[in-house]
C-alpha cells in the first residue's frame, strides 16, 4: 500500500508539469532559467535540512556512472524544455511514452538483456504509433518539436541504463542534472532577456512539482516492481493533454490521438504482462509446504 501510495502520487503530481509550465507564459529561455534554478534551491534547501537534523545526506552525483547519468538528464531537461514550446502537449506526452522500449533496447544493446519477444513485437508496434505522430507534425509545423521529444526519451532510456548498470543510487542525481539547463539559459538570457509574465508557476514547478514527483516515483520500486511503477508513468500520457485541454483548449488532432492512442494501449498491454510475469516468476520461486 505504500508502495501503490507513492508511485500514484508521483505519477498525480507529475502530470501537471507541462499545463503549469504553460501557464507561465514566458520566453523558452527564461522559463528553462528560473525551472532549474528553484529546482536546485530545492535540492540545497533538502540538504541542508538533512544535515542541520543530523542525517547524512545522499550522495547527489556517485562516481562516474553519476556523472554521465547527471549529463544525460541535462541535456534530456534542455531537449524537453524546448519541445514544449515547439509541439503539442499531446504530442510531448504520447512520444515520451515510447521511454520503456528505448530503455529495453539499449539494454539489450549494452547489457545484454535480450528482450523477451512480446517486448519486441510492442516495441514495433510502438514505432508505428511515433511515426504516425511525427509525420501528423511534419504537417503541421511540429516536426522539431517532436524529434527533441523523442531525442528526450532515449536520453532518460539512456540514464535508466547506465544506473541500472551501475546498481548506484540515483535518486537525486536527475534533480542536480538541472544544473545543465540552468548554466544555458543564464548564457541565452544575458542577450535576449528575462520575460515571464507569471513567474509563481515556476516556483510551484521547480519548488514543488519535480521535487515530489521525482522522489515519489524514485523510491516507490523499493516496494513495487518495475512493472508497477512504470504503469503509473502513463498518468501523464493520459492526463497532462486532459489539463491542457481544459486549461488551453488545445484539443489533440486526430492523427495525435490515433497515434497516442496505439502508444498507450501498447504500453499498457505490455506492463500488464510484465507485472503478469513476473508474479508467475515469484510464485514458483516460492516455497511450498508438503
Amino acid at each position: 500500500m505504500k508502495g501503490l501510495a507513492l508511485a500514484a502520487l508521483g505519477g498525480l503530481v507529475l502530470t501537471f508539469d507541462i499545463p503549469v509550465i504553460r501557464l507561465a507564459n514566458g520566453e523558452p529561455w527564461s522559463v528553462m532559467f528560473m525551472r532549474s534554478s528553484v529546482v536546485l534551491l530545492s535540492v540545497a534547501v533538502f540538504i541542508a535540512a538533512m544535515r542541520l537534523s543530523g542525517r547524512k545526506a545522499p550522495s547527489l552525483i556517485p562516481g562516474r556512472s553519476g556523472w554521465i547519468v547527471t549529463a544525460l538528464y541535462g541535456f534530456a531537461a534542455v531537449t524537453f524544455l524546448t519541445s514544449v514550446f515547439h509541439t503539442t502537449t499531446a504530442n510531448l506526452v504520447f512520444i515520451l511514452a515510447f521511454n520503456p522500449m528505448f530503455a529495453a533496447l539499449l539494454s539489450w544493446i549494452f547489457l545484454g538483456e535480450r528482450p523477451k519477444p512480446v517486448t519486441l513485437a510492442a516495441m514495433f508496434i510502438m514505432v508505428g504509433g511515433v511515426l504516425v505522430i511525427v509525420h501528423e507534425g511534419l504537417g503541421r509545423g511540429h516536426f522539431f518539436g517532436d524529434v527533441l521529444a523523442l531525442i528526450t526519451s532515449l536520453a532518460i532510456a539512456a540514464a535508466i541504463t547506465v544506473t541500472r548498470a551501475s546498481k548506484r543510487d540515483m535518486g537525486f542525481t536527475a534533480l542536480v542534472a538541472s544544473v545543465a539547463p540552468f548554466l544555458l539559459a543564464t548564457f541565452m538570457i544575458i542577450d535576449t532577456g528575462f520575460n515571464v509574465e507569471q513567474p509563481w508557476w515556476l516556483v510551484l514547478n521547480g519548488g514543488f512539482i519535480i521535487p515530489v514527483s521525482f522522489f515519489c516515483l524514485a523510491y516507490a520500486p523499493k516496494f513495487l516492481s518495475g512493472a508497477e511503477v512504470a504503469m503509473f508513468y502513463l498518468l501523464e500520457t493520459v492526463l497532462a493533454p486532459v489539463w491542457v485541454w481544459i486549461v488551453f483548449t488545445e484539443v489533440p488532432t486526430r492523427q495525435s490521438a490515433v497515434g497516442g492512442a496505439i502508444l498507450i494501449v501498447t504500453l499498457f498491454v505490455h506492463s500488464l504482462w510484465q507485472l503478469h510475469a513476473g508474479r508467475r516468476r515469484t510464485a514458483r520461486m516460492a516455497p511450498r509446504s508438503f
